[in-house]
């Protein structure tokens, strides 16, 4: 009987040790996506002679926009075209601004498929000794063509001391399914006042 035995665990060693091993492959998710960041400016000196036309990364275009100290940043191939994007009507109640660096998210192909850029908005319930509105900082992801451009996500900056990393995440995961017709953009990350200001309407 332990003859049997032996006979048995030595063929069936292999069998089971291959098997094992099989499982093991088939458990291994695909190979993920890799995700990188390039960087492009919308300060005046880099724009047009307006200021409003910058450019972007893949033949993208920059449209910024101000109305009543309310800025609006919309992407497309050409003008005419991030004119009428959703992101054209994205702004906020407050007086607000956004930072002069845009950070376009790529993927493995290279092809950019979301913006992060920093806004400030006013908050007129924090002021300084003069009487002036401190800002809020907050993160804008923004979704890119294919699809509409529309804002995504909100990060809280002092609410989250890796918004970039929180805001990155949510580009990568979100933006390409995002549906600027029927989803509504959220705050990730911890929510701050900023991200409340930007919520409000």
């Amino acid at each position: 009987m332990v003859t049997v035995n032996l006979y048995l665990t030595r063929r069936l060693c292999p069998l089971i040790v291959g098997a094992a091993i099989a499982r093991s492959l088939l458990a291994v998710p695909a190979h993920a996506e890799t995700f990188s960041s390039a960087y492009t400016s919308t300060a005046e000196k880099d724009c047009r002679a307006d200021a409003t036309i910058c450019k972007g990364i893949d033949g993208l275009i920059v449209l910024v926009q101000e109305d009543d100290l309310r800025r609006t940043v919309s992407i497309g191939r050409t003008a005419r075209q991030a004119e009428k994007e959703p992101a054209t009507s994205q702004s906020f109640g407050p007086f607000n601004y956004t930072a002069d660096t845009i950070e376009w998210r790529r993927d493995g192909a290279g092809k950019p498929f979301a913006t992060i850029q920093r806004w400030y908005l006013a908050d007129n319930d924090d002021t300084d000794k003069n009487g002036r509105p401190r800002s809020a900082q907050m993160l804008v992801v923004t979704r890119l063509p294919p699809g509409a451009v529309c804002h995504v996500a909100y990060v809280d900056v002092k609410a989250n001391p890796n918004a970039n990393e929180v805001a990155r995440d949510a580009a990568d995961r979100l933006a390409k399914t995002f549906d600027c017709a029927k989803d509504k953009v959220s705050a990730v990350g911890n929510s701050g006042r900023a991200t409340a200001l930007g919520l409000a309407r």
